[in-house]
């Protein structure tokens, strides 16, 4: 692996690494990538072949049991998903996106260290023994159903991919796993997704958890398979279906298994769980008990700003269509309880994917912002939540940076994240 970083003072630099060097093993065997590297590095002897210069050296280390020694790595090549699932999200993207949106990751060792749901199929058992003897846990598994004719028909992976097998496995030695369902009305719901639940639950208590999440559909389905959009309706009927389900399936110790993302409620409206309902587990970046927390988290210390702001602030807070009415319901008059502050708060239609069916706020873009805010009184600044940007914070989706959108509105456009410490920050910078 080629070093892109080294500490100053570390152990790599004291015996004198530098940026380009290549690792080539640890203690005799290849180093394949940061996980291997992490796994090979803990131990307080290790013997390094590096190659400087065209010139393979070998570095006899002894150090304290998991010190850290200093070194940066590129990143690695990210495996693709195996799958053409029907319901796929990336082949609903519109043409002229940058290259990155039409990538479908299917790496475990994405799962291992960002959270990423994969669904299995392209591993094989080199990767599964690999995972236990890292001890690569927990990993997150999109199911969708478990039926395997109807996996068949979903994936369009062409055979079986032996997931039972794979979570056996896994589970048998000790890997925890979270499972995740996105559901098509009409496909893998009814007595598949009581089958699918049935079968997760039964490889507990390392199996945590299973995440019942809608499918999403945007208007760019041109030669796809012809799937039900989850309606109002539809949600309304689901929610009683999944309290069935979470009472009849839940871990030994009392824990709660089977969860509903917070789409489902927010789709009609209904009354969300209390936050200890999702106790002991944190599924928050799949859209599982955020809203929940993200308000529990504010209520709680919404009183530290009750004092108020040192100066007037005007500030408008835009948003997904989603979320928008449990907004101004429950977040908005919290604000409106902290003194020199003035709120307005500004929904804003996913033209782009498709204005019925796109509603989240993580997939806005920046044309359809400008587009919708532009010519109004928007206050001293327009915030955001961070997640319509990507993961390097730079760009919107449809690759507009925050100095564009804030441009074209002739106001500061900016992205906070949850806590009301980062929100109430922006607006003192400004």
């Amino acid at each position: 692996m080629k070093i892109n970083h080294v500490e100053k003072e570390s152990i790599a630099a004291s015996i004198g690494l530098k940026p380009g060097d290549r690792l080539e093993s640890i203690d005799g065997s290849r180093v394949k990538d940061i996980i291997d590297y992490r796994f090979k590095v803990t131990d307080e002897n290790i013997l390094l072949r590096v190659r400087q210069g065209g010139e393979l050296k070998e570095y006899d280390i002894e150090k304290d049991m998991d010190d850290n020694l200093g070194l940066g790595f590129d990143d690695f090549k990210i495996r693709g998903c195996a799958n053409d699932c029907v319901f796929c999200f990336v082949d609903q993207n519109p043409a002229g996106m940058r290259k990155g949106l039409y990538f479908r990751d299917g790496d475990f060792r994405m799962s291992f260290l960002h959270g990423h749901f994969i669904t299995m199929t392209n591993m094989g058992w080199k990767e599964l023994k690999r995972v236990v003897e890292q001890r690569l846990s927990p990993l997150y598994v999109s199911v969708h159903v478990t039926d395997p004719d109807k996996r068949l028909e979903m994936f369009l992976y062409g055979k079986d991919d032996f997931l039972m097998k794979k979570f056996e496995y896994l589970t048998e030695n000790g890997i925890e796993l979270h499972a995740q369902v996105v559901l098509c009305p009409g496909w893998n719901d009814g007595k598949f997704l009581e089958k699918t639940v049935a079968d997760i639950h039964s490889f507990r208590p390392n199996a945590l958890s299973i995440s019942i999440v809608p499918v999403g559909l945007t208007k760019h389905r041109e030669g796809l398979p012809d799937l039900p959009p989850v309606t109002a309706e539809y949600a309304q009927s689901l929610i009683p279906i999944g309290k069935q389900l979470s009472a009849k399936y839940r871990q030994e110790n009392g824990e709660n298994f089977l969860f509903l993302s917070d789409e489902w409620f927010l789709k009609v409206g209904a009354a969300f769980p209390a936050v200890g309902y999702y106790a002991g587990h944190d599924l928050r970046e799949n859209g599982v008990g955020q809203v929940v927390h993200f308000m529990a988290d504010w209520q709680d210390n919404i009183a530290d700003y009750s004092s108020g702001l040192k100066k007037p602030a005007s500030i408008t807070i835009g948003t997904g269509t989603l979320i928008a009415n449990y907004f101004k319901t429950n977040f908005i008059p919290l604000l409106e309880t902290v003194s020199n502050l003035d709120v307005q708060l500004k929904s804003i239609n996913n033209t782009f994917f498709g204005e019925d069916d796109v509603t989240v706020s993580g997939l806005l873009t920046g044309q359809d912002i400008i587009a919708q805010l532009a010519e109004q009184d928007l206050g001293d600044m327009v915030l955001f939540s961070n997640r319509i940007l990507n993961d390097d914070d730079t760009l919107t989706l449809d690759d507009m940076t925050l100095d564009q959108i804030s441009q074209a509105l002739e106001v500061p456009v900016r992205v906070v994240g949850d806590s009301p410490a980062e929100f109430f920050a922006a607006i003192d910078h400004g």
